[in-house]
């Protein structure tokens, strides 16, 4: 179970960072009144899922150390 962990621990690590540099390119932004506002146009998606594979990871390596 603890490699197990380890495994999703690491590519939801990856795929977080991955996914999430990615969704921050696909924003955009623009300048109104002064203020500069930011328009996403990502699938956050991926995003969602790596972190919930990254939490998994997380349990699942805390669950094997018992």
């Amino acid at each position: 179970m603890k490699t197990a962990g380890m495994i999703l621990l690491i590519l939801g690590a990856i795929g977080t960072v991955v996914f999430g540099i990615q969704a921050m390119q696909d924003s955009e932004s623009f300048s109104l009144f002064g203020l500069d506002i930011a328009v996403s146009s990502a699938n956050w998606t991926p995003v969602i899922i790596s972190g919930v594979m990254l939490v998994v990871g997380l349990v699942l390596t805390a669950q094997g150390k018992k």
